[in-house]
């Protein structure tokens, strides 16, 4: 692809490759490498209780065994309905351990779209905690949907202590009241087992590894399919891009939710392949946030806009020191110019926007760690992607720089459609010239002469706040 002048190769990263050649291998591929390389490093700090890479990989293998033990096989659709925990990390890997599907389901959903969900991925088992908050709603699928059964996770196992003497005393109305019935599985139930599973074989490229719901113009979700290949490619990318960490060494805060697709590549799967420390926290709270920063010294950390606003408005932002940042990426929405500086000047760490979308799994684009950010762009295109600006009338033409047009992606983290849509997947995905598949994302967007993007405008009619899509029909 060299002989191609794409615009934005003058502009590339010296050590970033955009010619880069990505293998397509199972995602689980990360996690088995990982304890291989750095079996006891530190994997996963939840509230202070750690897991080292070695007992992270057990766990999986062992719940990917009780799993396999109720009849999870390969091509089944296991929902994930967790916050951020050691339990999410785990249950994510040990569902594709089984060749099985992760379906992403965020705990914030309301009951008649958890419901509609539920239908339309075919899912039949979900994992959970046995928080009151979650359960009051999983438990009610278990009548009313397909759902046969649910995994629950205890919270208070996972806390350290003596959080997890004091959680119970004190918090005890957060934790259901569970009835004991043959629907309900518990997780450290399943996992009494040696871990011995049978991986089977995964075709990376058609396998899929996770169904992430997106909206539509009409705000009805469809599930993106994510196969191996794209999950993978997508991480491989991300690492090519952070060229300047070290693998084995480095933290990653993470205060984004992994059910949505910008953690679980740029913050989950990136830690897992990389072999970082995970700073997990359930929840966004700007004090534990800043506490958690200066105590624990995070490098890397994940935000929407509206996280990097909060703090720099917050009364508290001068009384922590947020030194040890180092890369600071944006994603989610679009980031102001005047939230980046701000955050800048106080950091010292470069606020990096990137651009993607789920059917993308997600990245597309990213500003150079090192080298030009330009005000208001969503930066250049990551390795093995191209990235045309089309005419949206026609669909096929591309428009010169500094022109209006549709972004269309060509790339190995393209999905592979929308989950039981064919004719939304025909309008979506393209062929090119070449006899590729090209994404057409519905954003409008300039390309300048030395390759940056700039979004302009979005021909899907929605608002996107904290990094979440919200559409008129919701609203009503």
């Amino acid at each position: 692809m060299k002989n191609i002048n794409y615009p934005w190769l003058d502009s590339y990263p010296e050590g970033v490759d955009w010619d880069m050649e990505i293998t397509a291998e199972p995602v689980f591929t990360f996690l088995q490498e990982t304890a291989s390389k750095f079996p006891y490093r530190p994997a996963f700090d939840f509230l202070g209780k750690k897991y080292d890479w070695q007992t992270i990989w057990k766990l999986a293998c062992r719940l990917a065994k009780g799993l396999q033990d109720q009849g999870v096989k390969k091509g089944d659709h296991i929902g994930l309905f967790l916050p951020n925990s050691p339990y999410y990390l785990i249950s994510y890997y040990a569902v594709l351990l089984n060749g099985a599907c992760v379906v992403n389901l965020n705990p914030l959903y309301a009951r008649q779209e958890l419901a509609n969900l539920i239908e339309d991925s075919e899912v039949d088992i979900i994992i959970s905690t046995d928080l009151e908050v979650t359960y009051k709603k999983i438990g009610s699928m278990l009548h009313n949907t397909r759902l046969g059964k649910v995994i629950l996770c205890s919270f208070t196992k996972a806390l350290p202590f003596p959080k997890n003497i004091l959680f119970p005393i004190f918090k005890g109305n957060d934790l259901a009241k569970v009835e004991r019935s043959d629907n309900i599985l518990w997780y450290d139930d399943l996992i009494q087992n040696g871990g011995e599973i049978v991986i089977p074989e995964i075709d990376p490229e058609n396998d899929l590894a996770v169904l992430q719901y997106t909206g539509g113009t009409t705000g009805v979700p469809k599930g993106a399919m994510l196969t191996h290949a794209n999950i993978y490619a997508n991480t491989r990318q991300c690492i090519a891009w952070f060229y300047g960490a070290e693998a084995g060494q480095q933290k990653m805060l993470g205060i984004l939710p992994f059910f949505h697709v910008f953690a679980m590549t740029a913050v989950m799967n990136f830690s897992v392949a990389q072999g970082f420390e995970i700073i997990a926290m359930p929840r966004f709270d700007i004090e534990e946030t800043l506490k958690v920063i200066q105590k624990k010294r995070p490098d890397f950390f994940p935000a929407v806009p509206a996280i990097y606003s909060a703090i720099n408005h917050s009364s508290l932002r001068d009384k922590y020191d947020m030194s040890s940042l180092k890369f600071c990426l944006s994603g989610g929405a679009p980031l102001s110019v005047q939230v980046k500086q701000s955050f800048e000047r106080k950091t010292g760490c470069v606020v990096i926007e990137g651009y993607g979308l789920s059917e993308s799994s997600p990245v597309v684009a990213v500003n150079p760690v090192e080298g030009e950010n330009k005000p208001g762009s969503i930066g250049l295109p990551v390795p093995a992607t191209i990235i045309e600006i089309i005419d949206p009338e026609d669909k096929k033409t591309p428009v010169p720089a500094g022109k209006r047009g549709e972004l269309c992606i060509t790339g190995p983290q393209v999905m592979k459609g929308y989950w039981k849509r064919d004719d939304e997947t025909k309008q979506v995905l393209r062929k090119t010239p070449e006899g590729k598949m090209r994404l057409h994302t519905g954003d409008i967007a300039i390309m300048d002469e030395e390759g940056y993007l700039f979004i302009v405008d979005r021909i899907k009619d929605m608002i996107i706040t904290n990094g979440y899509n919200v559409y008129p029909r919701n609203v009503e």
